[in-house]
């Protein structure tokens, strides 16, 4: 009965302990939270305005809302970045590494998930360790992996028909049903537009299903480089060799078949191009 006793007694305890914890980051986190809802409150009235957004006060407008909840996201990922670097003592910065695993670099990632870290072993980590396993499958430094799929033409191919063979090649995993695929594009077609008469390759790992969903995507987004697909959506051989978890995402090879860098997007893709070809 005493062992019982002292039992509830330190229950109670550690659950009124558990109560009055403050995270002493949750005021800065609700503020940050507080403008970019009043960013997003703006926006919604611009919607209502102008539901295409085809005026050009629109189009202006919606262009300094969308830089504004750029410039804030950076200051919330600045923010936990800084949770977690002061905090590596205790189990504090696990909620945040889960809610920001996304938008680290893999060698940010690597760092935050340190063995010796007090929150290491905590719950809220296994998705980003999960993530950082797939990282090191595509991480720079490491030869890429074979890929043998079929192109559009139902024909066998191979990704050492165009990687290791002396150029720098881009592997862009996508779906035709992948939105931010789609958002993403452009991108890469203004990459292969400007390096592909230097040398630059690109060549396309579909994660769809349809063929015909597939190919008229290609055709669609103006995709002139070649393209391998097994049709096997996630199931595809692609996402457990290259640790691909989501879409889009990419590995940058050189012309010896190291990858050089990952998940390139937007500006970084065409930046990182510029270095290598200037």
């Amino acid at each position: 009965m005493k062992k019982l006793i002292v039992l509830t007694l330190t229950a109670i305890a550690m659950t009124a302990q558990a109560q009055t914890y403050i995270d002493p980051y949750q005021p800065l986190m609700d503020g940050i939270d507080k403008q970019a809802e009043s960013i997003l409150n703006e926006y919604r009235t611009l919607q209502q305005k102008d539901p295409k957004g085809e005026l050009p006060e629109s189009k202006a407008k919606a262009k300094i809302l969308s830089d504004k909840l750029d410039s804030l996201g950076n200051v919330q990922l600045a923010l936990i970045k800084e949770i977690i670097r002061d905090n590596r003592d205790n189990e504090l910065p696990a909620k945040y590494i889960k809610d920001a695993m996304y938008q680290f670099s893999y060698e940010e990632l690597k760092n935050a998930l340190d063995p010796k870290t007090a929150y290491y072993n905590h719950p809220d980590v296994a998705p980003a360790k999960m993530l950082l396993a797939g990282y090191e499958k595509r991480k720079p430094g490491i030869q890429f992996h074979e890929l043998s799929m079929k192109d559009p033409a139902d024909k066998d191919v191979t990704l050492s028909q165009w990687v290791g063979k002396g150029n720098y090649v881009l592997v862009d995993f996508w779906a035709s049903w992948c939105g931010p695929c789609r958002k993403e594009m452009p991108y890469v077609i203004t990459a292969y537009e400007q390096f592909h008469p230097k040398g630059f390759e690109v060549v396309g790992v579909s994660f769809d299903q349809k063929k015909d969903a597939w190919i008229n995507a290609i055709q669609q987004m103006g995709m002139q480089w070649p393209q391998m697909s097994d049709l096997k959506g996630w199931k595809c051989a692609a996402s457990d060799l290259y640790g691909v978890s989501s879409i889009p995402s990419n590995v940058l090879v050189d012309p010896q078949g190291k990858i050089v860098a990952m998940d390139l997007r937007g500006e970084k893709l065409l930046n990182k191009l510029n270095e290598i070809y200037q």
